[in-house]
């Protein structure tokens, strides 16, 4: 599993063609991708470490709190092209990507317990659709997170 992960004042999801919108205000923009071989062992891991991240300014203005510390909203946006190869030529492959019947249950958990960890729905966008994602970066703040090469 890998994780995109922007700190933002505010992000939006949309999907033009099925009438669908969500949005969040301060918080996390999460773009999450799946591979083969993805577990709910990398779901729990990822979940431990995207809800205890401390990316949000204490008092001191010192990144030392979390997005449950804060209050901060969460949204994920599924994201199969983080698993792009591009070793050869220049047309990137998607291979290493879960394919849906893999991946939606996946990202489905995830949203699901990354939710429980918040103590609150996460917002969403649709899977496999062409949407429109908007977002007001915090910071800049982006950390690209793999189950696969965790760091100790």
């Amino acid at each position: 599993m890998r994780v995109v992960i922007q700190r933002v004042s505010n992000a939006s999801v949309a999907v033009p063609d099925e009438g669908y919108e969500a949005g969040i205000g301060k918080g996390m923009l999460i773009l999450a991708a799946f591979t083969e071989g993805d577990a709910k062992e990398d779901l729990e891991w990822m979940v431990r470490k995207v809800s205890a991240l401390r990316i949000f300014d204490d008092e001191n203005g010192v990144m030392n709190r979390s997005v449950t510390d804060t209050g901060g909203e969460i949204m994920v946006v599924s994201q199969f092209t983080l698993y792009a190869s591009v070793a050869r030529g220049n047309r990137p492959s998607y291979i290493r990507a879960a394919r849906p019947e893999t991946a939606i249950p996946l990202y489905e958990e995830f949203c699901r317990m990354l939710g429980d960890a918040a103590g609150k729905p996460v917002a969403r966008g649709i899977f496999g659709a062409d949407m429109k994602v908007s977002l007001l970066n915090d910071g800049p703040v982006t950390i690209v997170i793999d189950s696969k090469m965790r760091e100790f």
